[in-house]
Parts: C-alpha cells; sequence; structure tokens
C-alpha cells in the first residue's frame, strides 16, 4: 500500500539522521541557546549534505513549518528570533 500523505513528515523525523538534535531543543525559550545548540549539532555531523548553516536552518524550518498553525505564536516568535541568531553565529547576520 501507497505511504499516506501525511506519514511522510512522521518518517523523515524517525529516520532522518542529518543532526543529532538535544533533547527538548525546540522547546527552549533562549533563541541564542537554541541557536547555539543547532550551529553545534550541525558541525559535527558526519552525514549532513550541505553547510553547517543550511543544515541548522533546514531542521529549524522543518521543525516551524511541521507545527504549522498548532505552534503557538509566542514559540514561532522564540524559533524565528533563534533563525536570525543562527545567522549571527554563522558570520551571515
Amino acid at each position: 500500500m501507497a505511504e499516506k500523505p501525511r506519514d511522510w513528515s512522521h518518517k523523515v523525523t524517525e529516520t532522518s539522521h542529518a543532526l543529532q538534535l538535544e533533547p527538548g531543543v525546540f522547546t527552549w525559550d533562549d533563541p541564542k541557546r537554541i541557536a547555539a545548540s543547532l550551529k553545534r549539532s550541525a558541525e559535527a555531523s558526519t552525514t549532513r549534505k550541505g553547510t553547517p548553516l543550511q543544515s541548522a536552518m533546514s531542521m529549524l524550518n522543518f521543525y516551524i513549518n511541521r507545527a504549522g498553525r498548532s505552534l503557538d505564536p509566542e514559540r514561532r516568535a522564540v524559533l524565528e528570533r533563534a533563525k536570525a541568531e543562527l545567522r549571527t553565529l554563522f558570520g551571515r547576520g
């Protein structure tokens, strides 16, 4: 049977080895701490296909997009600030 359209992201989440994230990283309230953790994970990864910045930003965007409308506006704001912090940490901001 073909994979259900809604199950693809669950499969990606369960099987992706792109980054080994710290538990609960997306629940933290400090955007700088989130960005620093994502940067460490991306730089330590040996399986990523892009640059560390691309990998870290992709994980953050995947989480934000996956949550969709159910993501609390305050949580979304923290994660959006984490994007800016990531760019700064990688010298792109």
